[in-house]
């Protein structure tokens, strides 16, 4: 299978707290989306735990890297993996609760990376809310806003390069 038939390629990575979602996470999409090839960054193991700040910095490099396109991120919260991941620059990480959240993240904020917490989230919601992020395209279904939002996006960009100098 060459990269054309494999699709899109998504980074993942957990630290412990999120170790047990991202496994069932890894389960559904590589049985239910063969368009998604998965660079998976770990844990691999409850017994090998990383903290957060070192997964989330795999996973963001990854896409600053051309490796992947977007990223999934899972910690207790989901919080600290994004403002890790909003440390590279490139990186858009929107901490994700629900489906629409998911959705809105990439239509509203054109956000490649998304945060789950472990804690929080169940599989089966965190299943559904990664489908709906990736059914969707930044302005897509708010056609009415898209000047507004591209702009807004921009000026994101703008905030990133004075600031990622």
């Amino acid at each position: 299978m060459n990269d054309k038939e494999k699709g899109m390629k998504i980074a993942i990575a957990s630290d412990l707290s999120g170790f047990t979602l991202k496994r069932e996470i890894v389960k559904y999409l590589r049985e239910n989306r063969k368009d998604v090839e998965l660079l998976d960054f770990g844990i691999d193991s409850e017994e090998h735990p990383k903290p957060y700040f070192e997964q989330s910095a795999k996973v963001a490099r990854a896409i600053q890297g051309g490796e992947a396109e977007r990223g999934i991120l899972i910690c207790g919260t989901g919080q600290g993996m994004a403002i890790v991941a909003n440390k590279h620059k490139g990186i858009y990480a929107a901490v994700v609760t629900d489906i629409f959240s998911a959705e809105r993240s990439k239509i509203i904020n054109n956000a490649n990376v998304i945060t789950f917490g472990g804690w929080i989230t169940a599989p089966f919601l965190a299943c559904q809310a990664i489908e709906a992020w990736l059914a969707v395209a930044f302005t897509q279904k708010m056609e009415f806003r898209k000047d507004f939002l591209t702009n807004a996006f921009n000026q994101v960009i703008a905030i990133e390069k004075e600031n990622f100098k």
